[in-house]
């Protein structure tokens, strides 16, 4: 006897493509898929839930987001309508530094109260997994309350969190012309304190000429290594730093953002079996011009997956539906490819393939219904949300 049944449903397993089965059922026990078929054929169950013929994805992955966070920079959005780049607002103690100073200002109660309406906007959209990196603190004390203010969205909201450490994201006027010496902080303190309170799944850095060299990421990343901690990177955004190679050499995650990717940082990738994350929130609200070399990145075999990339400055998205849009209609991706990207892509980047991603038996029961005429429609519509119900670890959730 299973737990849960939906029944009277179409799937879109997106295991090879869509993998598509209508009129089908799935069940649930302990948390887990425990059986796919045809509905005629469905075992018994404790419950069961009529569809109505709508169509069931796995829950949807956000696998790159600064999602907590204090403040926002819509003065600096201002600026940039007015003509300053977003280099020349870095430079002048704006950027990054400023989120960092408001996020230091918070304690863990206020970063969570701030983060909730964001999170809960993309658990409407059929969101079941969701990374957060810290990144605004750029201190041991601080890194550590956006940590737990990442892990308490997790215990309050039905979403699963994971958090990545990105104390090499800038600068931190403290260690102003010592870049090396910060280097040396985040790898002699803050990371092994912080992985040591089990509070860091990944690490990450910001390899650019306004963030840090490729030799000081690969510092990150070795003493990442010592910590058995896998590695990402913000890479090639505003400039071609080698940064996708790097993370290729230590067998990282994913590279995110890629506009400036080379063929080089992309073989790298592919032998690695490296994950592209691609952002056109940050592409769009910079009005960048230069795209991710999609057509190279597809023909090399290189997973694509596609996140809001949300925060303050670059991105502030919370709405991973639009961005499936974005991403099919300023770099055409097709529909599939973009539907991957938030599902068995994403869980890749997050070395979750073996737990979610796809309707597979055994795997963890996150899921999403909607009621659309075919999976296509969820990169289709711009500020409309389909989502009828939520699954998350086997628990039925209706969005109203």
């Amino acid at each position: 006897m299973t737990d849960l049944l939906l029944s009277n449903v179409h799937l879109a397993t997106m295991d090879n493509g869509y993998g598509l089965l209508h009129d089908a059922a799935l069940a649930i026990k302990d948390g887990r898929i425990a059986w796919i078929g045809a509905r005629h054929d469905a075992p018994p169950a404790a419950h069961e839930h009529d569809c109505g013929g709508a169509w069931l994805t796995p829950g949807l992955i956000d696998c790159h987001t600064h999602i907590v966070h204090g403040g926002n920079r819509s003065d600096e959005w201002e600026a940039r309508l007015n003509g300053a780049t977003y280099e020349d607002i870095a430079r002048q103690g704006g950027g990054i530094m400023a989120t960092v100073r408001a996020t230091r200002a918070l304690d863990i109660d206020a970063l969570v109260a701030a983060s909730l309406p964001r999170v809960k906007a993309l658990l409407a959209e059929g969101v079941t997994t969701l990374e957060i990196k810290s990144g605004y603190g750029l201190a041991l004390d601080a890194e550590e309350r956006m940590l737990r203010a990442a892990r308490r969205i997790g215990e309050l909201l039905p979403v699963r969190v994971v958090t990545t450490f990105l104390g090499a994201h800038a600068l931190p006027p403290e260690f102003a012309g010592r870049p090396d010496d910060y280097i040396t902080d985040v790898c002699d303190v803050m990371l092994p304190a912080l992985a040591a309170q089990g509070l860091v799944d990944a690490v990450d850095a910001f390899c650019e000429r306004i963030g840090f060299t490729n030799a000081q990421t690969a510092r990150v990343f070795d003493k990442a290594g010592v910590l058995g901690l896998p590695v990402k990177l913000h890479a090639e955004q505003l400039s071609d730093q080698g940064g996708a190679a790097l993370v290729a050499r230590h067998g990282g995650l994913s590279a995110d953002h890629l506009e400036h990717l080379s063929e080089e940082g992309i073989a790298a990738m592919a032998r690695a079996g490296t994950v592209a994350v691609l952002l056109p929130g940050a592409y769009y609200y910079l009005r960048e011009t230069v795209m991710p070399p999609i057509a190279a990145l597809r023909a090399a075999g290189v997973p694509m997956a596609v996140a809001t990339d949300c925060n303050p400055g670059t991105s502030p998205l919370t709405s991973l539906l639009l961005a499936l849009n974005m991403a099919c209609t300023l770099w055409r991706l097709t529909p599939q490819e973009a539907l991957l990207g938030v599902t068995a892509h994403a869980a890749r980047a997050l070395g979750l393939q073996d737990e979610i991603g796809t309707l597979t038996v055994g795997k963890r029961a996150d899921l999403a219904l909607w009621n659309i005429a075919r999976p296509a429609d969820l990169a289709y519509a711009m500020g409309f949300n389909p989502c009828q119900a939520v699954i998350h670890g086997g628990v039925l959730r209706t969005i109203d």
